[in-house]
């Protein structure tokens, strides 16, 4: 059934999920007639967004990303806050397939009236994110959720287009063998504002401890990316709740720290601009290869760039004063 952009905008705003669900298959589908209604859509929602807290969430597989974000969701619930969980889930490189099974993960968080779970194939969109996940953020704010919690896939991408959308990046480390430095990466420490050992128990305690100091060290050497802030190294245990209420505590810390400082509506506007630049690079290409001569030259210069034939920026540079002289032509 085709709902209506009045009825969709309803359906958001009085919170019934199956209308946000089905607002944000409007806003990730990329048929033209749909794009039109979802950023009509989108243009009349604006004015109730921006009231949540964004979270975004990382960390390697088997970190306890799923298992952190329904007891944190819980907890925020606890606190009458409304959750939403965005759960990117790593699409095939073959068939644009997902496993999108974030939903049986959370099954606790995904009954409790308060919380809505949307699992989004990545697409192969890299950053860990897909490629709509910021206009989905804008419809579950314009929801009144209070928290939007952002999962990445987490697979090795870089992740800055996770910190690019969100108020707060959250990196979830476990203990490992050997150095427990090694294989996070620099652009990582320093995009993150807080990070949570998880998985302690009393076992590994002594080992998490000498983790936190060698982590609190590395962080010493890395400039502070939110002035005033420094970024705390918390221990716990989210499948045993353990260390939830102080993460919860520290968001709320950290953000009112950025709003203090006055940074908090700037990073936001700063965000807003790069989904604009995002944009107009998508709608550029679309409109590049929307006649059947520049879909061609586009195949052409891809095949020689792919080839070696050229540079893949020469032949970049060529498809796109091909298409600009045929639009001087048009003209």
């Amino acid at each position: 059934m085709k709902f209506s952009t009045d009825e969709l905008i309803e359906g958001i705003r009085s919170g019934n999920k199956r209308l946000i669900a089905k607002a944000i298959t409007l806003v990730e589908s990329k048929k033209a007639e749909h794009r039109l209604q979802a950023e009509e859509l989108l243009k009349a929602i604006m004015p109730f967004t921006g009231n949540s807290i964004r979270v975004g969430i990382t960390g390697v597989p088997g970190a306890g990303k799923s298992t952190f974000i329904e007891n944190f969701g819980r907890l925020a619930i606890a606190n009458n806050k409304k959750v939403a969980v965005l759960a990117i889930d790593p699409s095939s490189a073959i068939n644009k397939g997902s496993i999108l099974g974030d939903k049986t993960r959370m099954e606790e968080l995904a009954k409790e009236e308060n919380a809505f779970i949307r699992p989004s194939p990545s697409s192969g969109f890299l950053g860990g994110v897909a490629n709509t996940t910021f206009e989905t953020m804008m419809i579950c704010e314009a929801s009144g959720f209070d928290f939007i919690l952002i999962e990445t896939v987490g697979v090795g991408q870089s992740e800055v287009l996770v910190a690019d959308i969100t108020d707060v990046f959250l990196f979830l480390k476990i203990i490992g063998g050997g150095d427990e430095l090694q294989g996070i990466k620099r652009g990582i420490m320093e995009m993150v504002d807080i990070i949570f050992i998880n998985k302690v128990e009393e076992s590994n305690l002594q080992k998490a401890k000498n983790t936190k100091l060698e982590l609190k060290r590395a962080l010493d050497f890395i400039p502070p990316k939110e002035k005033g802030w420094k970024v705390p190294v918390l221990l716990g245990s989210a499948l045993n709740n353990e260390g939830l209420e102080d993460v919860y505590n520290t968001i709320d810390e950290f953000i009112a720290v950025k709003k203090k400082a006055g940074s908090f509506d700037g990073i936001r506007t700063h965000q807003a601009e790069k989904r604009f630049e995002y944009w107009v690079q998508e709608y550029i290409l679309a409109m590049m290869k929307k006649s059947n001569s520049m879909e061609e030259a586009y195949q052409q210069h891809k095949e020689n760039a792919s080839a070696m034939i050229s540079n893949p920026s020469t032949e970049a540079k060529l498809f796109v004063e091909k298409f600009l002289s045929n639009e001087r032509d048009a003209d």
